[in-house]
């Protein structure tokens, strides 16, 4: 599979970060990020970093993938402890994929154990999980629990057989209630589903049947996100060969505001464009890292890490990534050390997205100058700079996102 990362700069063989971003290490909040690349088929839709056990070839495996997370442990370790840094707190973990209940539940529990001991879990973390209905069971739900996650977030994404079909989905939708109530029962503090709108052939009907589904789960937080077609994947060879539509524009737009209203009305309220949650504690607080600009440290093939503004991503490959590790050197492919502008352009984009709003004083003269056009539009609260000190999108605004961004950063 020929790699899609950029190129950056050279990361050192022995992991080491600028001193500058070392002098700022622990000045905000610190996340772990650990990405299982293993999927049992790949989904058409999907671009992210998966195999499955025929694409994985040699020198990787299911079964010795924990041990090698933690070689990538125990070298970011020595990265911070050779600086002379100490080594920060971690307040949220999240296991993502691919499909992490692939893995034993307790190679996920010895990684989480391995962070804990190493870095320090900090009182009231947040460890989350994905899983897709069909890879868990009571059993591996409680090992789960048991060995510390706290959070539970499942692959649902539509509620429909033909839109599952669609998107290569080949899990039960009628398995949902079941993974939901196991999670319940094992003690998990928060369960969350995701879902996917805009997949061609899906009405408006379907969707809000799906939308329906999920919250008689009684879920603690929703994520929808809207279809996009990446280049590269089968589904967009399907829409090439005009054997299928490719979503529409204005239906998807109908679908978030579908969206929006059930799950504001059963009692989730968007605090991220693609982010519902019952109550500030059901937000996925990792997620808010991201968003927010903070810290976090990934593992695993193709993670992305980010310290005080220096982003690095390690090599994609499994096997590439193994041997790394075992070579007793960084798996990273490559890094960026982001300039001070850099920085507020992406905190504009991201920030820009939440409900708490963005700092109005992340825009520059040209962008403060549009703020009052957006407001008489309805694309953003009224009066953010007297009462908030902040620009908060209003519905029509959150439709409107990507607009909203390029007029506060002309």
């Amino acid at each position: 599979m020929p790699s899609t990362l950029p190129e950056g700069e050279a990361v050192p063989t022995d992991g080491s970060l600028p001193t500058r971003s070392l002098e700022k290490l622990g000045e905000a909040p610190f996340g772990a990020y650990v990405h299982v690349p293993f999927c049992v088929t790949r989904c058409g839709y999907c671009d992210f970093n998966t195999y499955t056990s025929s694409e994985l070839g040699p020198g990787a495996s299911h079964e010795s993938y924990a041990d090698t997370v933690l070689a990538e442990i125990d070298l970011a370790a020595r990265v911070l402890e050779r600086a002379g840094r100490s080594l920060p707190e971690i307040e949220t973990v999240f296991v993502g994929g691919g499909t992490p209940t692939l893995l034993a539940s307790d190679d996920l529990g010895r990684i989480l154990e391995a962070l804990d001991k190493t870095f320090g879990l900090a009182d009231g973390y947040e460890a989350t999980t994905e899983a897709n209905p069909d890879s868990v069971t009571p059993e591996s739900l409680a090992t789960l629990r048991a060995r510390g996650f706290t959070r539970v977030s499942y692959g649902m994404q539509s509620a429909v057989p033909h839109v599952l079909a669609t998107l290569d989905r080949t899990h039960d939708p009628a398995r949902l209630p079941d993974v939901v109530r196991w999670a319940r029962e094992a003690g998990f503090e928060q369960v969350s589903v995701d879902l996917i709108y805009g997949t061609p052939g899906e009405s408006l009907a379907d969707w809000e049947r799906s939308l329906e589904t999920a919250l008689a789960l009684d879920p603690d937080h929703v994520s929808a996100y809207a279809l996009i077609v990446e280049d590269g994947t089968a589904l967009a060879r399907r829409v090439a060969r005009g054997e299928i539509a490719a979503p529409d524009d204005d239906l998807m737009a109908d679908m978030y505001a579908a969206a929006d209203a059930q799950l504001g009305g059963a009692g989730l309220s968007w605090y991220e464009l693609s982010n519902w949650a019952r109550d500030d504690a059901a937000r996925c607080r990792h997620n808010e890292l991201y968003w927010t600009g903070a810290d976090w440290w990934g593992f695993g093939p193709g993670a992305h890490s980010h310290v005080a503004g220096t982003r690095w991503w390690n090599v994609k490959h499994p096997a590439a990534y193994a041997r790394r590790l075992a070579e007793g050197v960084s798996p990273g492919h490559g890094r960026e050390v982001l300039d001070a502008e850099t920085r507020r352009v992406e905190q504009v984009l991201l920030e820009s997205r939440l409900r708490d709003g963005m700092p109005l004083e992340r825009l520059d003269a040209a962008g403060r100058a549009a703020v009052g056009g957006l407001v008489a539009e309805g694309l953003v609260e009224p009066a953010p700079l007297d009462e908030r000190g902040s620009l908060v999108l209003t519905l029509s605004g959150r439709l409107l996102a990507d607009a909203v961004v390029r007029r506060l950063l002309p």
